[in-house]
């Protein structure tokens, strides 16, 4: 009779949450509707059958194959299967892209017009010695209709000769052609069409260096950004890998409030003629600024590839699920019982493969030091080599937790409880796990390029990051930083951001990772406090100030975080440092960057071992967004949205005092609630704890070890 209340307390709770997680799916869309500015995203970092019907539309020629969007058909095996194809993928849920501003509907110049902005790689292959043809475009559709029957050839799978530039289409597209008809600059062009194939504004790419269609197979990254207030459009073309291009290839003004209806579609379509090639696309993000009462969500979407109203309601509840049962065994100081722990990890939503164990000591040598990548706070990370299907070679990084109590049971259902669902191209994905007489494991993409923190300040035979790849880096972190606050109902708070956590690839693009600290807010919370605070949470440099005093991690919180990682990535130095001045003892980052701003020399903070070669722009850009996350009043620093377009480029860098605004408590505006007559307060002038009574000197590190100052 011992074990009966864990499993009846297991399996109230259980049922509880799931019964919440109903009710959350049914609001999670309302929930959403406020008077702020919203945004919704998706990533697509490849493609898979899941997606069909659930998350896109396939019609006609298309199809999804080889990870990729093959727009037109995808084979050179028989040329006249390819020959005079058209082919659309669209997006299976409509975006509302304009509203009426006022009460008279009747005033065209009162619509409101949604914002947004998509990049997606491509590949536009064609055989050798062959001419290509005909074109490939990203669309704005009125219906998830096929591509209308004659539309091959010239028409791109828009449009047909019968409809060409009919009023009634309502479509708008950005072509890419390769074949030149007699409307055409050339035979290698972008284009903008609206309700036909007659581009409104061309430009031609081979002066630009650029060939959509080169002999040698090139995959190409676009951008698309639509300002809805300025009712204007932009396109990059770059290759892939590359950081977004400071110039457009084309721009033009448009208003979609005229031309789309008013909920449309968005997606691709391509088409072959007489000539032919494969259109391909291989991954896809997108944001949609979202106007009130947008349907989108609504439709059942897959939670694999999108964070949408299913993803974190599933993440809350496992995670709510696994804390109830730690705190319960905890509170009754009784071992963990392995089979409900196994039993929980099974039933979360999503869950990846599960490993023997016998498998993975083998992948890692019986876990030898030799093979160790790391260690932190929550165990070390293996690297380890496992076999794939076809008896290929997989490397594969494996975190072993450390502490098989009851504390490093809530560490493991806490991490695999938030990362299980997640999906975005900027986050380290989770291959699998095991848990085998009490030994906790996680199975994590192996990232041959280590962590950030080597290669910024060798502490390995690492090549120096150049410009671009730093840049490149701190984009990569944003957008998943994004994703991660934004994309659901329930936002995810990292918690520990910080150089060591930021994962670099075989490309040196950037992947967050290291959950263990991470945890979703509830809908209706803007912060996620601990039960039982020993301490603050993270790491001595990262940690915002307020964090001190509240104990609670806020998404403001992660983006103090951020902005540490961003001086640290443009200065080449440590949060916290030891002094150059000759003064002796330690100094912080953003104190020495925010004094070269006051003077007028900020760009003087980048890394000297660059020796000058930097975009001088940039980096000041880059500065001066650190800084005003670095802001010691929560309220006053920016928002993610805002910083992912900062870091694009599409807003102007936030400006910024000349001298740093002093730490005030209790501070007002920092999304919780606060006292408009306020008793006391405390000041600190260092960014993170002075010598005011109240502030604690107490932190968890998640390196394993304390050290104040």
């Amino acid at each position: 009779m011992g074990g009966a209340p864990k499993n009846l307390l297991l399996t109230a709770a259980v049922l509880l949450l799931f019964n919440h997680f109903g009710t959350a799916l049914a609001q999670s869309h309302q929930d959403n509707i406020t008077t702020v500015k919203e945004y919704l995203s998706y990533s697509f970092s490849s493609f898979d059958d899941s997606d069909r019907l659930t998350n896109l539309t396939v019609s006609k020629e298309a199809s999804i194959a080889q990870g990729a969007l093959q727009i037109t058909p995808d084979t050179l095996n028989k040329a006249s299967y390819i020959v005079n194809k058209s082919g659309r993928v669209l997006f299976s849920t409509p975006f509302k892209l304009w509203d009426y501003s006022s009460s008279d509907s009747n005033l065209s110049n009162s619509k409101y017009v949604a914002s947004f902005n998509t990049s997606f790689t491509i590949n536009i292959y064609r055989q050798s010695n062959t001419i290509p043809g005909e074109g490939f475009a990203f669309l704005i559709a009125p219906s998830l209709d096929p591509p209308p029957s004659g539309s091959d050839g010239g028409f791109l799978g828009l449009t047909n000769s019968t409809l060409n530039g009919n009023a009634a289409n309502h479509f708008i597209a950005v072509e890419l052609d390769t074949v030149k008809q007699s409307y055409d600059p050339d035979d290698n062009h972008v284009g903008l069409d609206i309700n036909g194939v007659v581009s409104n504004v061309t430009r031609s790419l081979s002066p630009l260096g650029i060939q959509i269609a080169p002999v040698n197979a090139t995959n190409y990254t676009l951008w698309v950004d639509y300002d809805g207030v300025d009712r204007h459009v932009w396109v990059y073309m770059a290759l892939e890998g590359r950081l977004k291009p400071s110039w457009a290839v084309l721009n033009a003004s448009l208003d979609l409030g005229d031309i789309v209806v008013q909920k449309s579609f968005l997606g691709f379509s391509a088409s072959t003629g007489s000539d032919y090639q494969l259109n391909c696309v291989l991954a896809w993000n997108l944001t949609v600024e979202k106007l009130p009462d947008d349907s989108v969500g609504k439709k059942g979407l897959s939670g694999w590839k999108l964070g949408l109203a299913i993803g974190i309601p599933c993440v809350g509840v496992a995670a709510i699920a696994g804390l109830l049962l730690g705190l319960y065994l905890k509170r009754k100081k009784v071992g963990v019982d392995p089979s409900l722990l196994t039993g929980t990890l099974r039933s979360l939503p999503g869950m990846p493969r599960e490993f023997e164990f016998k498998e993975l000591r083998k992948a890692t040598s019986n876990f030898d030091e030799r093979m160790k990548l790391g260690q932190g706070g929550f165990g070390s990370v293996y690297k380890g080599v496992l076999l794939g299907d076809n008896g290929e070679e997989i490397q594969v990084a494996v975190k072993k937790f450390s502490r098989a109590n009851t504390k490093g049971q809530e560490d493991f259902l806490s991490e695999l409880s938030i990362i299980n669902r997640l999906r975005h191209k900027h986050l380290v994905r989770l291959v699998g796990w095991c848990h085998k007489n009490g030994v906790l494991l996680l199975v994590y993409d192996y990232m041959p390029n280590g962590s950030l923190d080597q290669h910024l300040f060798r502490e390995y035979e690492c090549d120096l990051l150049s410009w671009d790849r730093r840049y490149n880096i701190i984009t990569g972190v944003a957008s998943a930083l994004h994703y991660l606050h934004n994309e659901y109902d329930q936002k995810v708070v990292h918690r520990d951001l910080k150089a060591s956590n930021i994962m670099l690839d075989s490309s040196f693009n950037a992947r967050l990772g290291d959950f263990g600290l991470a945890r979703a807010l509830e809908s209706d919370k803007t912060s996620y406090a601990e039960l039982e605070l020993n301490g603050v949470p993270g790491t001595l440099g990262y940690i915002a100030p307020e964090c001190f005093h509240t104990g609670k991690a806020t998404r403001e919180s992660d983006v103090f975080g951020f902005g540490a990682v961003i001086l640290e990535v443009v200065c080449g130095r440590r949060p916290r440092y030891e002094s150059i001045d000759g003064g002796g003892g330690f100094q912080f980052l953003v104190d020495w960057v925010w004094r070269l701003h006051r003077e007028g020399r900020l760009t003087e903070a980048v890394d000297a071992r660059l020796e000058g070669n930097f975009v001088a722009a940039d980096a000041e850009r880059l500065l001066l967004l650190g800084l005003a996350c670095s802001h010691p009043i929560p309220g006053e620093r920016p928002k993610m949205p805002a910083i992912v377009q900062i870091i694009s480029k599409s807003m102007p860098p936030p400006a910024v005092p000349p001298f740093k605004p002093a730490f005030v408590w209790p501070a007002e505006g920092d999304g919780e609630t606060t006292s408009s007559s306020r008793l006391t307060s405390t000041t600190a002038t260092s960014s993170y704890y002075g010598s005011s009574s109240g502030l604690t000197h107490n932190y968890l590190s998640t390196e394993g070890h304390v050290s104040p100052v």
